[in-house]
């Protein structure tokens, strides 16, 4: 028994550990390589929202377009630009169907270039070509364009 007792204290009086002063500098090189990401990792959530936000919007328009198609009936998009909402209205008597906000979401929306309106005819088709055009808090810019076959794609 003592032989072992022996061993398993000189394991214990070889060990080397880490010295005071290793600690802290390995803690300043990491602290010193996350102080350098962080801002990349910040221009990237922004990229990120951006995205999504133009996924978002485009997934509106063609859901429109596809309701338009199925339904036999027109379809319209309104960009409210006072209370920052998407309004989408149905048939010709203009019922809304559904309102998209992006007022908390930190993203502003152009007016579209063919106007606040855009609709989509029982055809598919979009009764005017038009680019919508956003932009994020830190300057991140999308379009998105609906072309008169009623395409929808971003850029």
């Amino acid at each position: 028994m003592s032989q072992c007792k022996a061993r398993i204290q000189s394991r214990w009086k070889s060990a080397d550990g880490f010295s005071l002063v290793e600690t802290l500098i390995s803690l300043a090189i990491v602290g010193l390589m996350s102080a350098l990401a962080a801002p990349n990792l910040m221009a990237l959530n922004a990229r990120i929202e951006a995205d999504t936000f133009a996924k978002q919007i485009s997934s509106e328009l063609r859901w429109a377009r596809q309701w338009a198609i199925s339904k036999q009936d027109r379809v319209r998009l309104v960009f409210d630009q006072d209370r920052q909402a998407i309004v989408t209205q149905v048939g010709s008597d203009r019922v809304q169907h559904h309102l998209l906000s992006y007022q908390q979401k930190g993203v502003e929306i152009d007016e579209p270039s063919a106007g606040p309106d855009v609709v989509f005819h029982p055809s598919g088709r979009s009764a005017t070509a038009t680019t919508i055009q956003f932009r994020n808090r830190q300057g991140h810019t999308r379009a998105i364009t609906v072309s008169l076959t009623g395409r929808v794609s971003m850029r």
